[in-house]
Parts: C-alpha cells; structure tokens; sequence
C-alpha cells in the first residue's frame, strides 16, 4: 500500500504540461493500449516478498535466478510482463511485477511459472492496479536505452 501510494504521488508531483508543450492526443495508441478517458488501463500489480526457503548462495541458487529471469523475458515478450524490477530488500520486499491484465488468475499463472516462486525463495502478493497506459511502451523503448558494448 504505501509503495502504490509513493508511486501515485510522484506521478502527481509531475510538473503540469505548458499549453504549448500540450502532447497530442493519440487515439490509435489509447485504443489499442486499452486506455480510459485519463489514459489509464488496469493492470495486477506484484509485490514479490522474501519466502520460506531462501536458498544458499551457490550454483543452484545461479540457474534458479537465471531461471527467474528468463521467465521474465519471455513473460515481456508475449506482451504479459510490462514492467519488473528489484525492491531494496527492506521489510523483506524483494522487487515487483506489473502484468497487462485486470485478470487475478492470469497473473497468478504466470507468477507461479516463475522459479523464485516455485522454489520458495519468494512470495507473491498480487494487487489489482489501476495505471498510466504508456506503461504498455516500456517494453519497446527499454531495449533502446541498453548502450551497447563494445
């Protein structure tokens, strides 16, 4: 609740667009990206949480967590996972998930495909989350950023 909450504030906090500046409505984009009058969309929110059986580091905690994020790309490939990332740990929380989809069951599925879940190395806490449309771009744009190595 209160990382929903810091979440909602700062998106608040934005600075309010010049008239000038004023982006272009773009009905196409609303549309397919299932956006309300505001540009929101539902979306389940994940909050992944220290479990009952963290596991030691080692080679098998290695491949469990390439495990892990291997179901992720393929969970933002099929258009499912829109946004993941860590949590700094404290009160035990570990990082978050955000699915494109109003459907509980749907999440749950994928949540539980994951092997952090599935080795008891974390829980899951599943929210239904009411959010900015555009959350459906990161995935296109997040590749872009990625400065290549040489």
């Amino acid at each position: 609740m209160k990382l929903t909450a810091c979440l909602l504030t700062l998106l608040c906090a934005l600075p309010a667009a010049h008239a000038q500046d004023a982006p272009v409505y773009d009905a196409a984009k609303a549309q397919a990206w299932g956006a309300n009058e505001q540009g929101l969309r539902p979306y389940v929110f994940v909050l992944l949480k220290t479990g009952p059986k963290p596991m030691a580091a080692g080679p098998a905690r290695d491949e469990m967590f390439q495990g892990h994020f291997a179901n992720m790309t393929r969970l933002a490939k099929e258009g499912l996972l829109v946004y993941a990332g860590p949590l700094d740990g404290k009160e035990g929380l570990r990082g978050l998930f955000i699915f494109a989809t109003a459907d509980l069951e749907a999440a749950r599925k994928a949540v539980d495909s994951d092997p952090v879940i599935v080795n008891g190395e974390m829980v899951a806490e599943l929210h239904k989350h009411f959010g900015s449309a555009a959350l459906l771009a990161v995935n296109e744009w997040h590749p872009k950023l990625i400065k290549p190595k040489p």
